[in-house]
């Protein structure tokens, strides 16, 4: 009689408070859940979602309340079970269940997508199901971003991706991420696996190929080298070779061809090899963006390009990389391995908001590089005390060496400065366009003005025997090379 009196007090209560016995069942479990990092899903919340109505419906209708107590303890016994099933799971998949391989280049170019894929294993029993997300480095875009994964037990699956980088450097892709979901999809967890790969990513190396492509079809026009007449003629036979499609008609020694029988011609002693080296300022000059890249990117494909061309000229090319202090030096070689270690010398190389020390970076070269050499001084000149120091220092090389000044333009100051050209275009308050075209006025008038002292310090330059190449930082690379051909074929080293 006590027990049924206690019962038929329980029953009362859970009429007024029906929710407390979700609560009272649920709560062990959702506990339990999240302190083994189990998640419930929008399926789990809309179960709740439901027991919740039934809750609110036997306040009004206590005669729901068993339909309460059996759908709650059916919600209870079926999340317990998919939960166990997902526990079991993917503790195997933590273990030796899931095998992930990861496939992808170590080197990478700036700007170029980068094929890369994921072969994952299912060692266990059960369907995977979820969406798997790989490791994406910053300044990386990732197409696409996640796969959904649906892997059945010991099936093997294999996704792809694009990843485009959009940053120079050394990276390094250290995990992948899994979001799986019950055999009922009433429970997630989320699973990290370690898997580094190491990823180098240089600058964008298509403009060489395209230059060699260019070259061999005698077209180099088509991305403004101009075609150069060198001084007079390198004349001292050096050897026989076979004859490549490069080669002139007029060095074509038939005696030796009708000897052989194939086409050999004579190759002549071309100029001694010559040096360049490179001075690269990574300091605040070159933090300035441009079309998404820093100045310092544009001139590091600009150095690229030319060394390339000297190389291939048979010339030794050298670099410092500097800004208030030695960041990396490559000592002048030739040969076609150099190009590699100008790549591995730059391509982690970033600019610094920091004071460029010109004095170090020249002395410097005055200890390193003592034979005459042509020294490409690649920077941006933007006030007085810093075209000071830059003219200061290239104009004591003249005599020891051949200084080069490669400075970039600022294409916003040009574009400022062209503006009392165009039609100003304004609708609206016509006090508030006069107020408009006033302060562009102003502002182009600035732009004129320092350009004209940009102008002075250049020609200054010039006038004390240093070779200067000005140019927008995404139009440098043919200005470099031509100058270089000039250098050359009028035997300035």
């Amino acid at each position: 009689m006590g027990f049924g009196n206690r019962f038929q007090a329980l029953f009362q209560i859970a009429s007024q408070w029906p929710w407390l016995l979700l609560v009272l069942v649920s709560l062990p479990l959702v506990v339990a859940a999240f302190w083994l990092r189990i998640y419930p899903t929008r399926r789990w919340v809309a179960l709740l979602g439901t027991s919740v109505v039934l809750s609110v419906a036997v306040v009004f209708f206590p005669s729901l309340l068993v339909v309460l107590g059996l759908f709650d303890g059916l919600v209870v016994t079926v999340t317990a079970i998919d939960g166990l099933l997902h526990l079991f799971a993917t503790k195997k998949m933590l273990g030796n269940g899931l095998t992930v391989e990861r496939s992808v280049s170590r080197t990478g170019s700036l700007g170029v997508p980068l094929d890369s894929s994921l072969s994952l294993q299912n060692h266990t029993q059960m369907r995977m199901k979820g969406v798997l997300r790989d490791d994406v480095p910053n300044s990386f875009v990732s197409d696409p971003e996640e796969h959904q994964l649906d892997l059945p037990p010991g099936l093997q699956l294999q996704l792809r991706r694009k990843l485009t980088p959009h940053r120079r450097g050394a990276f390094q892709m250290d995990r992948v991420d899994l979001k799986l979901i019950s055999p009922l999809g009433l429970w997630q967890r989320h699973i990290s696996r370690t898997l580094e790969s190491p990823l180098n990513v240089f600058p964008d190396m298509k403009q060489l190929s395209d230059y060699a492509l260019l070259a061999r079809t005698d077209r180099l026009s088509l991305i403004g080298v101009r075609r150069t007449r060198r001084i007079g003629q390198d004349s001292d036979f050096e050897r026989l070779r076979d004859y490549t499609r490069d080669d002139s008609y007029r060095h074509i020694d038939w005696r030796s061809t009708a000897r052989r029988n194939k086409l050999t011609v004579r190759q002549f002693q071309s100029d001694q090899s010559q040096r360049l080296i490179f001075l690269l300022d990574c300091g605040r000059m070159m933090t300035n963006q441009r079309n998404g890249y820093s100045l310092l990117d544009h001139a590091l494909n600009s150095i690229l390009m030319m060394s390339y061309v000297a190389l291939h000229q048979g010339d030794s090319v050298g670099m410092i990389c500097f800004s208030d202090t030695i960041h990396a030096y490559l000592p002048p070689k030739g040969g076609a391995s150099q190009m590699n270690r100008l790549l591995q010398a730059g391509f982690d190389q970033f600019p610094r908001m920091v004071e460029s020390r010109y004095d170090q970076a020249f002395l410097y070269l005055n200890s390193h590089c003592k034979r005459r050499s042509l020294v490409t001084l690649t920077t941006n000149i933007v006030d007085e005390v810093n075209a000071e120091v830059v003219a200061d220092h290239l104009t004591n090389l003249t005599g020891t060496h051949l200084p080069l000044a490669v400075v970039l333009r600022d294409r916003e100051m040009f574009d400022a400065a062209d503006y009392p050209a165009e039609m100003l275009q304004t609708a609206g308050n016509v006090q508030h366009s006069n107020m408009l075209d006033e302060t562009r006025t102003y502002r182009a008038a600035a732009a004129a003005e320092m350009l004209v002292w940009r102008e002075e310090v250049l020609s200054g330059l010039r006038h004390k025997g240093v070779l200067v190449v000005d140019a927008f930082p995404d139009e440098l690379s043919a200005p470099m090379v031509n100058q270089y051909l000039q250098v050359k074929a009028k035997h300035l080293l």
